[in-house]
């Protein structure tokens, strides 16, 4: 929610009383951003597809005294989605943060994908979040100050070797920031976007397990190190934040220097 310039520092570094949704929430970087938004106060709906993962990982927020709420649904489908915001709206009559973070990637040449394939990436990484951002809306509008951070990826900025349908997703959510950023400013919802570099997260361990692919990774990576989903997540968290409350339409690489590492 927008604040005057004389809001206590407290107020602008905290998020109690608002309402966020988290996708892919159950592990990586989802569930690293669900539990930072619960630590700053806010309530959170956690959404996956994995039920037990889910309900395990949210039993311990609240076990934790954090206002953390299950939600299962596969948002690459649009019966998910229409479920997941029928159910968000009945419980709660404004949603403040929007964090459209599930995805998943297949690597492969681009001539060996699938239409399945092809067509499985592209629900995933940017259907769903086009879709649930659009669906969202109303409930974004009412709180007044409604923020959406999207979960791009450096190999949106750049050449990755992560595939080609990978890459084209998550640079369409750059440009899909941009966008509703400027569309609906009036609305007084702020959008904007993390491009992480490697994780330290499931969706990267297969390929950070491999010891020369990880000295490559690392050779191009001046910190020198893969990044922790807590990084990322905190990242997120200051997007959300009042603080943030003047940022919008931006793009945050969270990427140990990669990204800016000329010769």
């Amino acid at each position: 929610m927008p604040f005057p310039v004389s809001s206590s520092l407290a107020e602008r570094w905290q998020l109690t009383g608002r309402v966020a949704l988290v996708t892919g929430a159950s592990k990586g970087i989802g569930a690293a951003v669900a539990e930072e938004l619960l630590r700053l106060g806010a309530t959170v709906v956690a959404v996956a597809r994995t039920t037990p993962d889910l309900e395990q990982r949210v039993a311990a927020w609240q076990s934790q005294g954090l206002s953390a709420h299950p939600l299962p649904a596969d948002v690459s489908t649009a019966a998910g989605r229409a479920a997941l915001l029928a159910a968000v709206a009945e419980r709660w009559p404004q949603l403040h943060i929007l964090v459209n973070n599930v995805g998943t990637n297949i690597r492969k040449p681009t001539t060996a994908y699938s239409e399945e394939e092809y067509r499985h990436i592209l629900a995933t990484n940017l259907d769903s979040a086009f879709e649930l951002s659009r669906g969202a809306y109303p409930l974004l509008a009412a709180s007044g100050g409604g923020s959406i951070v999207n979960i791009s990826s450096v190999a949106g900025l750049t050449h990755l070797r992560t595939g080609a349908v990978y890459g084209m997703t998550k640079a369409a959510l750059v440009q899909l920031t941009r966008n509703l950023a400027v569309e609906w400013a009036p609305a007084s919802i702020r959008v904007n976007c993390v491009a992480p570099w490697y994780i330290r997260t499931p969706l990267a361990a297969g390929v950070l397990g491999n010891p020369e692919y990880l000295a490559q990774v690392l050779s191009r990576t001046p910190m020198q190190r893969i990044g922790e989903p807590e990084e990322v997540a905190a990242a997120v968290a200051f997007l959300c934040l009042p603080a943030a409350g003047y940022i919008t339409g931006q793009t945050l690489s969270v990427d140990g220097g990669f990204s800016v590492n000329g010769f």
